[in-house]
Order: C-alpha cells, then structure tokens, then sequence
C-alpha cells in the first residue's frame, strides 16, 4: 500500500511555555492542547476527547474534575442520536458511558500525592565539566552504568571516565585513532546495555564496538555508501538501521547481516529512527516518511513545509518526536492520528532532541541553546546558553547527566532535581 500524505495544517498547534501559572491561566482557545479534534482521541476511549499528551499534563484534581464532569453529562447522552452505533453499515459507534456503578468507584478514589502521579523532572542544570576533545564533537553518548562518556568526530573517539566530567582540563582516559582522511565519525547509538557501541560516517563501515577501559572493535559491517548520516537500534538491540543520501540500510546485528538496503527519497533521508515495527525517515525535501519494517512498505507521508533535522521517540515508543529547521517540534503517536506542533519559528541550523529514558522530559537543542521541556506538559524546566553551536547531545540513562558536542569539546551538565 502506498502511505497516506498529510499536511502540516491539520496540525494542533501547542505552546510553550514557562510558568505553570501561565498554562492554567490561558483561554481555552488560546492554545495548551485546547484542541479537541476527533482524531486526537486518548489511549482513555472515545468518550474523553483528551490528547494523551493534554491528559497527562493536568494535574490530578484537573483529571478527576473532568472525570466526574463527563460522568454527569453520561446520563442525557447515553439516549441521544449521538450515542447510538453509527448511522452507516459497519460504522463503529462511540463507546457507551461507563456505569454508576463505574463512577461511584472513581469518586471514592482517594486523592493521590502529586509526587506519586508525576514522574520526577529536572529543576535546572549545573554545568560541571567540559572534556577537551580537539576537533568537532559530531555525536557523544554517556553510560550510566560507568559513566563514562564517548565523543567522536574526525580522526578518534575519545572516552572519558566520571572524574572528568567533574573537570575543566583533565584529559581521555582512553583514545581510539583512526587513520585515513575519510576517519570522520558522524554519528554513534549505545546499545541499550550500554555494553556496546556502533558508530558510522565518511568510511563506508559500521563499526561495533565492545565497551571496556578502552573500546575495543567487535565487528566492520561493510556498508554501500559513502557517507552515513545518522544510526537507530531497535529497543531489543536486533536491528540497526543507517541512513544514507536515497536509502536506510537495515542490519540483523545479531548475526551480523544486512537485510535489505530500503530506497527512501534522496532528499528525505538525513535521518531516521525506529519505533516497534516501524520507521521514520525525513530530511531536507520537509517531508516526514514512515516505513513498515515487516513490509517495507511506506505508511504515512506527512508534509512539514520545513526541512527535518533530528527524529527521536519517547521511552513508550508511541511518540515521535521531529525537530525542525524553524526549531518547531512536531510530536505524533506512532500508530493513531494524534499530531501536534509546539511553535517556536526561530530559524536554525542544528536541531537535536533527546528523550529521558524515565519519559517525564526531553532536551531540545537548537544552536547555542538548551530547552529541557517537560513531558507532556511543555513546560520548560530550565533553558541554558552556549557559547557556539551545539552539534549533538545525549542524555544519561539514569537522568544524571547531559551531555553536548561542539566546535571542539563537550559540556557536562548534572542535573538537579
């Protein structure tokens, strides 16, 4: 099957924003997930309306309140035209209310400490360190289980171990030299052991790597082209997928075999990533594609009028994250008609986004900025100035720290809570 397209207008529009004061004061038309189109239905049923996203960012008062304030209406519409089965043959009708007997249980529910509903974000960040790698830092990751960091660029990885990222001029404790003029690393992914590392750039190889004191290579995937934008490992580290200019290689890293070389839109692959049995590829032509990795065949083709720069999903891998070139956010549920745009319009050339493996925020860069938003509520927790572009950056595992490459370091953030 051919993938639908859809354009960026059919979008609901969210805001930013800074105070939770400024949230819960805003007009119901003015913007915070005040849509209620009938294809943002929630993981709750029809019957609520409510993007998941919106749902979850009230407080819990604010989700009981329109519990019980639907449950009064339940009544006068379980007999109105619009509660009966669809008017059309084999047209699914809105789920019936639930019960009295359903909603005197959840008016008996007790109240529940906000620390117990909400997942625990960052308040702010303290920058503790910065790890002098040379050259341009193209992509960096951060081990939680070691803390140890890896920055890669052209010429070497360098890695570094948890007393550095506590100082301003301490050097490596290890260094991988490549040799060669076509030695520049573009991008690297840690497996979710955090026990392995694949890399990937200008040398027509994917390399694997066993992570100890210093990285050792555990395998060279030949790969057919020339230059590797950006790597994806499945969630069970089975699969990898390399996106390359016209088409994604995708890799049994198991046994160590290229399954299929997949033809993408030359200009709609700079990068990709992998959710479930699906992926998403996007670039330069502003078009966001996704793929079905059982089939191979094209979803979906949604229209962003803009030029795609970083995909990412979140821990549940039911949201896709799309960093833009007007540092716009596009955020979609990756098997319902869910889509939102959060709304920044400042132009850019680096966009990088990167969830917490707890799920409760992101951190988006946009050139010398830093946002840590939180999730699902927009709120943005704290936002930190650089003094040049920032060219990657990586969360770790554990939230402690965030990590960002450069011109020719790395900055080490500790996050507190």
């Amino acid at each position: 099957m051919s993938g639908d397209k859809e354009e960026a207008s059919s979008f609901g529009i969210l805001r930013i924003y800074d105070d939770p004061e400024e949230r819960r004061n805003k007009p119901e038309s003015s913007g915070i997930f005040s849509q209620r189109k009938p294809q943002a239905q929630s993981q709750w049923g029809g019957m609520y309306g409510t993007p998941q996203w919106a749902l979850q960012g009230l407080d819990r008062s604010e989700r009981q309140t329109g519990w019980l304030s639907e449950a009064e209406t339940g009544e006068a519409a379980e007999f109105s035209p619009s509660s009966q089965p669809g008017s059309k043959f084999g047209q699914r009708g809105p789920s019936p209310p639930p019960s009295e007997e359903v909603w005197s249980f959840l008016r008996a529910v007790p109240p529940v400490a906000d620390e117990v509903v909400r997942q625990r974000t960052p308040r702010e960040s303290w920058k503790v360190g910065k790890l002098c790698h040379g050259k341009k830092v193209y992509s960096t990751a951060i081990s939680s289980s070691t803390h140890h960091v890896y920055t890669c660029g052209h010429g070497y990885i360098k890695v570094w171990d948890e007393s550095a990222l506590h100082a301003w001029n301490k050097g490596p404790q290890a260094q991988v030299i490549f040799q060669g003029h076509q030695s520049c690393v573009l991008t690297c992914k840690l497996f979710p052991d955090e026990q392995s590392l694949i890399t990937a750039g200008l040398s027509r190889t994917l390399t694997l790597w066993d992570l100890a004191s210093t990285p050792r290579i555990r395998a060279q995937l030949a790969s057919t082209g020339p230059m590797c934008h950006s790597l994806a490992i499945s969630s069970n580290a089975q699969i990898c997928l390399a996106c390359f200019s016209g088409f994604v290689e995708i890799w049994d890293l198991r046994n160590q075999i290229l399954i299929r070389k997949h033809e993408v839109p030359e200009y709609g692959s700079r990068c990709v990533d992998i959710a479930g049995n699906k992926f998403w590829t996007g670039g330069e032509d502003t078009n966001l594609y996704s793929w079905d990795l059982r089939s191979y065949q094209k979803l979906q083709q949604h229209s962003l009028h803009h030029e795609i720069l970083s995909i990412t999903h979140d821990p549940s891998e039911e949201w896709i994250l799309v960093g833009l070139r007007t540092s716009d956010v596009i955020i979609l549920h990756t098997h319902r008609k869910e889509k939102f745009k959060a709304i920044i319009q400042k132009y850019i050339h680096h966009h990088n986004l990167k969830f917490a493996s707890c799920g409760s925020y992101f951190v988006t860069t946009m050139d010398e900025s830093i946002h840590c938003l939180a999730a699902p509520s927009l709120q943005r927790l704290f936002q930190v100035e650089e003094s040049t572009d920032i060219l990657c950056c990586d969360v770790s595992s554990d939230n402690q720290y965030l990590v960002t490459g450069s011109k020719n370091s790395a900055t080490v953030y500790q996050l507190l809570y």
